[in-house]
């Protein structure tokens, strides 16, 4: 029996700042963005979105382009980093909106939880569902990614920023891509990105050293909720081509592969934060595992390190990006980072570019090899069934992006810095972040949704 995607939506940001925009302000050679990393556009966030908004969208969106019934469906696992409580998983949140829509108790049936490993989190929610509907093949699951990745202004990470999320509904006999029972792991706890609580004492916020109360605080020591992390790029560059590596050559040895294991593979669709991340950091597993290796492991780390540089730079290697690579980048070079859902935004990408040619990857393989960081890496592989193309044709991806409307370097700071008070682009159709309660004791904070027609 075969388990995997079946039917796939997305929302994503309606707006977006040109990286060119950002990289003139910041006084970078905009071609170092956009050819450099593949870098277009960068999707942000309205005043009435968050995290549980995108979510909700793409949930939404799955449900009427594939005309299901809820009670088909036994669980709604979520993927994210951008979670809005701390107790309460935005999979409630996700239950509690599509009954405002389909009628109160509609899913209460369904498991809800969510799944946090960083960039990763939305593959353990997928393995997890696809475990499930193994053992019930007659049941359903829906499995959401949604973040919004968002660093510091004038940070590293600051062209990278994107927002939005992924539905994917979860079936035997899928009709997009039926995925192995196979995978291979690689973890090791770090700390290359990581949103940890802050904190500061009542004497910094208030010059007092007494431990009067603030807001509610009784704690000399306030804690800080920021949705920036603390990255360190250069070392999450290595620790995901470690964990990658790793993954990739336990895989191999798992399937019992003689020869080239990424050769049998149709398309390989990678974690991308930027766009030609995956052609940067898979170079080493290129030159470790072709047919002649071009790597024997006995070179100093110097010599090592060039090696790799050189293959990168290699004939050989640039076409291996065009057949292997190259069809999962063109979304992100016009979204961003999508944090846990990234990867599967790679394989719409690369099914509408297949779509869009012609091309009948019916049957054909392709690898998957996903990270999270903090930090652990899984490779898998799926095989292509018939129904991708009316899938990919159905998504709309790209021409829906065509529509992102573009705004202002001075907009996109008032945004960045919640100095923003009115929504940019009016919301139609679409659920909205209406209000989070600020008085009544017992649901301070409470957050409240609503659908707009």
């Amino acid at each position: 029996m075969k388990t995997g995607i079946d039917a796939i939506a997305f929302d994503v940001a309606k707006l977006h700042l040109p990286i060119r925009t950002l990289a003139k302000a910041r006084n970078i050679e905009p071609d170092k963005l956009e050819k450099g990393l593949g870098l277009l556009k960068m999707t942000l966030p309205d005043t009435h979105q968050d995290a549980v908004v995108f979510g909700a969208n793409a949930l939404t969106k799955l449900i009427q382009q594939n005309n299901f019934n809820p009670a088909e469906i036994a669980r709604i696992y979520v993927g994210t980093e951008s979670g809005v409580d701390n107790a309460k998983p935005i999979g409630s949140y996700l239950v509690g909106l599509m009954e405002q829509l389909h009628g109160e108790g509609s899913f209460s049936h369904c498991d809800a939880v969510d799944m946090t490993f960083a960039c990763i989190g939305g593959v353990d929610a997928m393995q997890n569902c696809l475990d499930f509907v193994r053992l019930n093949p007659d049941k359903k699951a829906i499995v959401v990614t949604t973040d919004i990745a968002k660093y510091d202004l004038e940070s590293t990470g600051e062209y990278t920023q994107g927002a939005g999320a992924l539905a994917m509904l979860i079936t035997a006999n899928p009709r997009i891509i039926a995925i192995s029972n196979q995978w291979a792991v690689s973890t090791q706890g770090v700390f290359d990105f990581f949103k940890p609580t802050r904190t500061v004492t009542k004497w910094q916020v208030m010059g007092t050293e007494f431990n009067d109360p603030w807001f509610g605080h009784l704690e000399n020591v306030i804690e800080i909720h920021k949705d920036q992390p603390v990255f360190d790029g250069q070392y999450s560059n290595q620790c995901y081509t470690d964990r990658t590596r790793e993954a990739y050559f336990r895989f191999k040895e798992l399937m019992q592969t003689k020869g080239s294991l990424y050769e049998s593979w149709e398309n390989i669709i990678m974690h991308l934060p930027y766009a030609y991340q995956g052609r940067r950091m898979f170079a080493e597993i290129f030159a470790l595992d072709a047919e002649q290796p071009l790597l024997t492991g006995e070179e100093s780390a110097e010599e090592y390190t060039a090696k790799v540089k050189e293959v990168s730079k290699s004939d050989a290697y640039r076409t291996f990006v065009a057949d292997k690579l190259q069809a999962a980048e063109p979304a992100s070079s016009l979204i961003g980072n999508l944090y846990t859902g990234s990867i599967f935004m790679g394989l719409l990408s690369a099914l509408a570019q297949h779509a869009k040619n012609g091309t009948d990857v019916t049957d054909k393989k392709i690898g998957f090899l996903a990270y999270g960081s903090g930090s652990k890496s899984k490779v898998f592989e799926g095989t292509v069934q018939k129904g991708w193309a009316e899938a990919a044709q159905k998504a709309h991806l790209f021409e829906t992006l065509e529509q992102s409307r573009e705004i202002d370097f001075e907009t996109y700071q008032k945004l960045h810095k919640k100095e923003q008070r009115t929504s940019i682009q009016q919301p139609e159709n679409e659920w909205v972040l209406e209000r989070i309660e600020k008085e009544a004791p017992n649901l301070i904070g409470a957050r409240y949704y609503k659908w707009v027609k």
